[in-house]
């Protein structure tokens, strides 16, 4: 500050203090402190209710609600028959069932040694696939598939050692109602892994350092240079500005490494600064809010790290977490 002959004391430290205020108010106004979660439309973002803790979904905590289930339920284990593959143009190739429903997978449970981890209450929301009389799709190694017993006793299916399960609420051959409930469950590959829309079908690799992609069900969100998701962890704060994922947390959730404002496209320039975070790493930020990448996302259009917790989303290009509850 440029000092003023011959002003009292007094004077310059009202100015010096006025000034301090000025810089505190530049820096809130740059950070933003407003509470409500907005799309980049300005409408309120809540369409997607924060996963339940234990992994099955929401409402009754297992991906159900109190209506009725749909046609892939059942309260006895039902054999997929002859299996078949589908080949959607938003999640690739799914393996079905002989009447065309969907099987899935569920995070939790294990291929190695294969175990189901879905117990009797589960098993409602997510009827378990008998392996008697289950065939392997055309053009699929017959080998891959096998069986394990589950909470209820029964034999059921596995594809490369994951159990196979259907989803209550799918109604119709072809829907695909469970994939993502609680971040856990997914749609399975001919395979057993989780159903991917093939190279080809995701946004190609940006060269910008931060930029954002059009994703079918999440809309405009923020990808970085190698077109990997970026995600906001609703944990943190802004204001002051603090990450609560520290130590083993950043393995599966590495931070977003500085990058140049001009190295940018589509992303709010306002907040847009490096967090010196106490470990010494620096992080990038848009509008203030810490930005990460997710360890379980293999490939540009991954988006596995979309409502884990109920805390992580995607980033919009205004640094909000996308799909979060207000």
């Amino acid at each position: 500050m440029r000092h003023v002959s011959g002003g009292s004391p007094r004077a310059w430290r009202s100015a010096s203090l006025v000034a301090t205020a000025a810089a505190l108010l530049a820096l809130t106004a740059a950070c933003g402190q407003d509470t409500g979660e907005q799309s980049p439309n300005g409408q309120s973002v809540g369409n997607q209710a924060p996963a339940a803790a234990d992994g099955y979904g929401a409402d009754d905590g297992y991906g159900s609600d109190s209506g009725d289930a749909g046609k892939g339920a059942g309260a006895k284990a039902k054999s997929a028959g002859q299996l078949a593959v589908w080949d959607s143009k938003k999640l690739g190739k799914v393996v079905t069932d002989s009447e065309g429903f969907t099987l899935y997978r569920f995070d939790k449970d294990t291929a190695q040694p294969p175990k189901s981890t879905c117990d009797a209450a589960c098993l409602k929301a997510w009827p378990a696939v008998a392996a008697d009389g289950a065939k392997a799709a055309p053009g699929v190694d017959e080998s891959l598939l096998g069986e394990v017993t589950n909470a209820d006793g029964t034999k059921q299916l596995t594809i490369d050692g994951w159990p196979m399960y259907r989803y209550a609420q799918d109604s119709e051959p072809g829907d695909a109602k469970g994939q993502g409930v609680g971040g856990t469950w997914y749609a399975a590959a001919p395979d057993g892994k989780k159903a991917a829309p093939a190279a080809a079908d995701t946004a190609p690799v940006d060269p910008a350092g931060l930029s954002t992609r059009k994703d079918p069900k999440l809309g405009e969100i923020v990808v970085d240079k190698n077109g990997m998701t970026v995600y906001r962890f609703t944990k943190d704060s802004a204001w002051p500005m603090k990450s609560a994922c520290t130590g083993a947390c950043l393995d599966k959730w590495p931070v977003v490494a500085p990058v140049a404002k001009n190295d940018t496209q589509g992303i709010l320039k306002k907040g847009f600064v490096v967090f010196d975070r106490p470990d010494g790493k620096k992080q990038q930020t848009i509008d203030c809010w810490p930005l990460y990448t997710f360890s379980g996302d293999k490939k540009p259009g991954d988006t596995n790290g979309q409502g884990v917790a109920g805390t992580w989303y995607a980033a919009s290009p205004e640094g909000k977490p996308v799909g979060a509850a207000k």
